[in-house]
């Protein structure tokens, strides 16, 4: 497809009326879900006898993601004070 194919292409589809929006829309809409999410499971994450907490908080320390002296969610939305 060379460049004034896509031109055509695009032109095409910002010229067509107001009906055929409509179909465009509902068949590419950002808001349809495309992905089947049923079977997603966490399970193997976590080592036989360890809970998936412990293994996501494992996880995140390995990577740097989690720090011990960082403010409390609480102290993140109402500022440092007394509890």
């Amino acid at each position: 497809m060379d460049h004034q194919d896509q031109l055509d292409g695009t032109s095409s589809i910002w010229s067509s009326p107001a009906d055929d929006q409509v179909l465009l829309d509902a068949d590419c809409s950002p808001t349809k879900t495309c992905r089947n999410m049923v079977g997603v499971t966490f399970d193997g994450f976590a080592e036989p006898g360890t809970d998936l907490h412990t293994a996501w908080r494992a996880t995140l320390e390995r990577e740097g993601k989690i720090s011990n002296d960082a403010p409390t969610l609480r102290e993140l939305v109402l500022g440092p004070g007394d509890a």
